[in-house]
């Protein structure tokens, strides 16, 4: 990293952690690759925001409350449901919603501006969640919030059917009814710019719920512009101390 961001003309916007692989993994206790990366960033003075579900993430609050002084990080951290066994059976290795609440109220704390990820809304499973979930994240400071409807691409359309019949049979037609009719009849909509956020007259209601719950808590700030004008090219001796 530090080879790439010193080459000559490199313009510094903000790297994003998280969108693909969550950035905290297990072994990230072990091999701190992404506390050493952001070690880097701030050296340079480089922005970055991170996506998470994990509350790993507050190992990193030395570095993390430095780059907020400076404007230069917004973390997001994903909550999908506030019901325990719900969320376990989504994601049985994550951590707890308790703990993710947590890990908002301890960012937010030091400083760390971040955002509430009320995604993915599964449909008939964990929509009737969505204002609840905000109240939480809005008590224990979170600063805004954003939201994504569940989607089903490739190979995660037989394992989420899988799911649903070990764990909702009883309503796995409505779920994936829910699903199509936001993806034009379809299991996922590969268009980048509806994707994210689904059509037709469910993906609306879903939309307008958030907007109102976000308004009525203070949660519908815009987006962070992070600062570009901090980055430099360390020195040598900075370097060294």
């Amino acid at each position: 990293m530090r080879a790439e961001l010193s080459k000559r003309g490199y313009q510094p916007k903000p790297l994003a952690m998280g969108t693909n692989t969550d950035p905290y993994q297990p072994i990230e206790a072990d091999y701190r690759i992404t506390r050493e990366l952001l070690a880097v960033l701030l050296e340079f003075g480089h922005p970055v925001t991170i996506t998470t579900k994990s509350d790993r993430v507050t190992a990193d609050l030395d570095l993390l409350a430095k780059l907020a002084s400076q404007n230069l990080v917004a973390v997001a951290i994903s909550v999908t449901s506030l019901d325990r066994t719900i969320a376990r059976s989504i994601e049985p290795r994550a951590p707890t919603p308790a703990r993710r609440i947590d890990t908002i109220r301890q960012l937010a704390a030091a400083g760390v501006p971040v955002f509430v990820s009320v995604s993915p809304v599964i449909p008939a499973i964990t929509d009737h969640e969505i204002e609840a979930i905000l109240e939480a994240a809005a008590g224990a400071g979170a600063y805004a919030a954003f939201t994504r409807p569940v989607r089903l691409p490739h190979e995660v359309a037989p394992l989420f059917r899988a799911w649903l019949d070990a764990h909702y049979p009883d309503r796995a037609a409505r779920v994936l009814h829910l699903i199509q009719s936001m993806r034009d009849g379809r299991d996922n909509d590969p268009e980048f710019g509806t994707r994210m956020a689904g059509k037709g007259p469910y993906a609306e209601m879903l939309r307008r719920r958030f907007a109102i719950a976000c308004a009525r808590l203070g949660l519908d700030k815009q987006r962070l512009a992070l600062a570009t004008d901090r980055f430099r090219l360390p020195s040598a001796q900075l370097r060294l101390w």
